[in-house]
């Protein structure tokens, strides 16, 4: 009798122990995702008002103008990932199509003079009473929709090439809209996203060698195509030879990165926001930040990264079904290429091109929806644990 009490309270030591392991990768809210998202806002909202307040002073006069916009963002985008959460996410999955029509028709609107603002020679925005909007960061999310559901319903012909053509072409036509503003970074970032959710798909190593076959020759076409794109892999290859043209912004950003050293010059104490380094409240805010914060406030920020992008995918991974392991995969690889773009660009890694920050560049478009699809993301892991207790 007492052997058997001692192996039935060992079997009832092991449940509990499995239960709580569960309930650790599984929670009702996950706020390793929560706590990460929050503390890249807020951190955002600090380091945008230190690279903004002197150029937004002289353009604006106004140096919390930036700062409050930032705010605004992130009040409103609060409130989109609250609703965002609370909904199920399978309601995206039924409007697929309207999500990719809207984002399309958005992407067009930017053509039509006088609802179009242009900006340094690029058309990317919608002027509306007040505000502006970036169809591009709405459409990223929008193909994302549109891609994972086309993906869950049709895993089983996903590996021929005609099953994936449906992806490929509405990757295509959005990428090919948003290369016209133009907007050679954020196509780069839709196109790296079309191939991630076609091989998470299943798609055959075999179709992915014969479609880098036909792209490959695009690229070099691409860049022929706008002579400014040659100016850029030029600098990129050698800034030095043109320090006072197209090389002038990666060597700033050289100096705003090696000013900072190990701990950094101090929170707000940078020197090259001072009109030496263009967009330092944008694409060029990692140098900023590695200058006020050095190499450790850099490389933490990083951190805060990874765990967002790791626990992404663990909600991926754990997803109660396709749809929502696709969504979350395609959420997760915009943030992570959006990332991994913005700091080899400002590290002098690969040519220059204008890539937001997630949560930490000034932009309130960017800032609402990625804090839109965070909450999509928790809606996914909220509804994962539910349907595992």
């Amino acid at each position: 009798m007492k052997d058997l009490w001692v192996k039935f309270m060992i079997k009832q030591l092991k449940a509990k122990i499995s239960l709580l392991k569960k309930k650790e990768t599984y929670s009702g809210l996950n706020y390793k995702i929560l706590i990460a998202t929050l503390i890249l806002i807020i951190f955002g909202i600090i380091i945008v008002f230190s690279a903004s307040s002197y150029i937004a002073d002289i353009n604006y006069g106004d140096k919390f103008y930036f700062l409050k916009k930032q705010i605004f963002g992130a009040i409103l985008g609060a409130g989109v990932l609250v609703f965002t959460y609370l909904t199920d996410y399978h309601i995206y999955q039924k409007y697929k199509n309207y999500f990719l029509i809207i984002s399309i028709v958005l992407l067009l609107l930017v053509f039509i003079p006088g609802l179009g603002m242009s900006n340094n020679g690029a058309s990317r925005w919608i002027a509306l009473p007040g505000f502006t909007i970036q169809p591009s960061e709405i459409a990223k999310f929008g193909f994302v929709i549109f891609a994972s559901s086309y993906l869950a319903k049709n895993y089983d012909i996903i590996r021929t090439l005609k099953g994936m053509l449906p992806v490929l072409a509405t990757g295509g036509v959005i990428c090919i809209l948003i290369l016209l503003e133009p907007n050679f970074s954020i196509t780069l970032c839709v196109g790296l996203v079309t191939l991630i959710m076609l091989f998470v798909g299943g798609s055959s190593i075999k179709n992915f060698a014969l479609l880098g076959a036909g792209i490959a020759p695009i690229v070099p076409l691409l860049i022929i195509m706008e002579p400014y794109r040659i100016k850029r892999l030029v600098a990129f290859l050698d800034p030095w030879a043109t320090p006072q043209a197209e090389g002038y912004q990666l060597i700033q950003s050289f100096f705003s990165l090696g000013g900072g050293g190990l701990f950094g010059v101090g929170l707000f104490n940078s020197r090259q926001k001072y009109l030496f380094l263009p967009f330092a409240e944008s694409d060029f805010i990692f140098s900023i930040i590695g200058e006020e914060l050095g190499f450790i406030g850099a490389f933490l920020l990083l951190m805060v990264f990874a765990v967002l992008i790791i626990n992404g995918i663990k909600v991926a991974y754990n997803s109660l079904d396709r749809f929502g392991c696709y969504l979350a995969t395609g959420i997760i690889a915009i943030i992570a290429t959006q990332v991994l773009i913005n700091v080899a660009v400002v590290t002098g890694s690969i040519p220059p091109t204008g890539v937001p920050l997630p949560f930490i560049s000034s932009g309130s478009t960017a800032l609402v929806v990625f804090m839109a699809s965070i909450g999509v993301l928790l809606n996914i892991h909220k509804q994962s644990y539910q349907a595992s207790i």
